[in-house]
Formats: structure tokens, C-alpha cells, sequence
């Protein structure tokens, strides 16, 4: 019983390492997403308050400038990191030796693909991908 708890365990936290890769793409696009509202709050400022127009106002576009400087610097530096994390996540899976463990771990976590669709594209049974899956997850190495 241990054993299979260990496992579970063990499993489980490799699945989060690889579900990493999903979630670094989804931290660079809402980093992407917030420097494109900034720039686009810049551009229309009274759309955004409350969606009256309102009186040009005298804003100080230093600070601003200084803001959207800020905000992209810490978007490349993550930027970087996170695409280190992703390499780094596809080169573990590379290293598996069986082709189809590769595959299904690569459609899986780095194409998001759902169960049915590796299914389909690698014209396996859904029992057999999981099998499949299994074992990938048992030779992978964190």
C-alpha cells in the first residue's frame, strides 16, 4: 500500500513538472496581454475609466514611459526563464528512449492536446494511450 502511494506521489509530481510547460505559456501571454492594455490605456485612457469621453488632460507621459519600460523589462527577464523552463521540460521528455512514450508526453504537455485526440493521431485505443502514458510517466526522470 505504501508503494502504491509512493507512486501515486511520485507520478503525481511529475505530471505537475510537465504541466509546467503550460503554465509558463500562459504566464508569458498574460505578461503580453498586460503590456498591450497598457499601451492601449495610454492610447485611450477615458474608454477605459468608464467609457465616457472626458477632457484631454495634461498626463505626464515620462511616467508612463517609465511604467511600460518597467513592465517590459520584467516581461523579457520572466520571458527568458520561462522559455529556459520549457526547453528544459521538452529536453526531459527527448530523453525518453521509447518513440510512442515520447509522443504521447509530447502531445500531452507541450502540444495540450486532449486524450481523444492522441488517440487519433497516433490511431491507438484510449486504454492503450493511458498504458502508453503510464509507463512514460514511470521511465521519465525529473
Amino acid at each position: 500500500m505504501s508503494n502504491e502511494i509512493k507512486d501515486f506521489t511520485e507520478n503525481d509530481e511529475k505530471k505537475w513538472y510537465l504541466r509546467g510547460y503550460e503554465r509558463a505559456i500562459r504566464d508569458m501571454k498574460r505578461s503580453e496581454e498586460r503590456i498591450r492594455e497598457m499601451r492601449i490605456n495610454r492610447i485611450c485612457p477615458s474608454v477605459i475609466a468608464d467609457g465616457m469621453p472626458h477632457a484631454s488632460g495634461g498626463s505626464d507621459l515620462s511616467g508612463y514611459a517609465a511604467r511600460l519600460d518597467e513592465e517590459e523589462r520584467k516581461y523579457q527577464k520572466a520571458r527568458y526563464l520561462r522559455i529556459k523552463r520549457c526547453q528544459e521540460i521538452s529536453d526531459k521528455i527527448e530523453r525518453l528512449v521509447d518513440e510512442d512514450e515520447k509522443d504521447v508526453l509530447f502531445y500531452r504537455y507541450i502540444k495540450l492536446m486532449k486524450w481523444e485526440d492522441i488517440c487519433v493521431e497516433m490511431h491507438y485505443s484510449w486504454k492503450w494511450i493511458h498504458k502508453i502514458h503510464a509507463r512514460a510517466l514511470e521511465h521519465f526522470i525529473l
